[in-house]
């Protein structure tokens, strides 16, 4: 599904991300952890292509998407979330997620009668299965930060992706919120996307992730089950320290 070879990007002098490799293939879902400034978010955006690697090959469902521009990308089937989360305040629920129906992989195209409808159709759909179907016709600023989280999702779904990247969703949820978001990635996987996740909720991840890859300074210094990636001394040390949870 996913091929990242020898991917390195550098800003100046500093190499945020250096010559990292690894596969993920259809159905898994991948855990992405490290340190802040590990390279993880940069990574992110070189896989959407917010950023162009300096170096390196990026293979997509066996095509090669190094220099797609991020909205071709998009229509090859990939989407993501943000860390920070980037919704229309001003558009409605349902608006927001008709943009990603609009604008993704199967997009309208030239309008015809009765698109609209499609498109609401389908967002409504998709707000229902992120647990917003009540809030359809609410505007994005007055959501709260979980609510607004879930929109993110949704509209990154209605581009029908066959890989999806969150960027720490978990973060800011209370325990509660937790159990429940998890259930909702593992159903998304269970539809047919493949899910990468960055994530520092290092417990959730590990029951929720086929494998992990661990980043260190731009590097990949691990890539392994949950529970070797626990016990592996150099993801101890760069990043976990001796007091962490063992995956389930």
């Amino acid at each position: 599904m996913l091929e990242l070879d020898a991917v390195s990007k550098s800003f100046g002098g500093l190499r945020a991300v250096s010559r990292v490799s690894f596969r993920m293939g259809t159905g898994e879902i991948v855990g992405l952890i490290g340190p802040n400034g590990a390279g993880k978010t940069t990574l992110f955006n070189l896989i959407t292509g917010a950023l162009q690697p300096d170096s390196g090959r990026i293979v997509f469902d066996g095509l090669d998407v190094t220099r797609y521009s991020p909205d071709r990308r998009c229509k090859t089937g990939i989407a993501r979330t943000f860390q920070l989360v980037r919704i229309f305040p001003e558009l409605t629920a349902l608006q927001n997620v008709c943009v990603g129906r609009v604008y993704g992989r199967a997009g309208l195209g030239v309008f015809r009668p009765g698109m609209l409808r499609l498109a609401e159709d389908e967002a409504r759909a998709m707000l229902t299965q992120v647990g917003l179907a009540q809030q359809s016709d609410t505007h994005a600023k007055h959501l709260t930060l979980v609510d607004r989280k879930r929109l993110e999702l949704a509209r990154a779904l209605a581009t029908q992706p066959r890989l999806l990247l969150l960027d720490e969703m978990l973060a800011g949820l209370n325990p509660t919120e937790v159990v429940a978001a998890v259930a909702l990635i593992r159903r998304i996987r269970d539809s047919g996307v493949s899910v990468l996740v960055v994530e520092h909720l290092v417990s959730a991840l590990f029951s929720l992730a086929d494998k992990v890859v661990c980043m260190a300074a731009g590097e990949k210094i691990a890539e392994d089950v949950p529970r070797a990636i626990a016990t592996n001394p150099s993801v101890i040390d760069a990043y976990l320290g001796d007091e962490h949870e063992q995956p389930a």
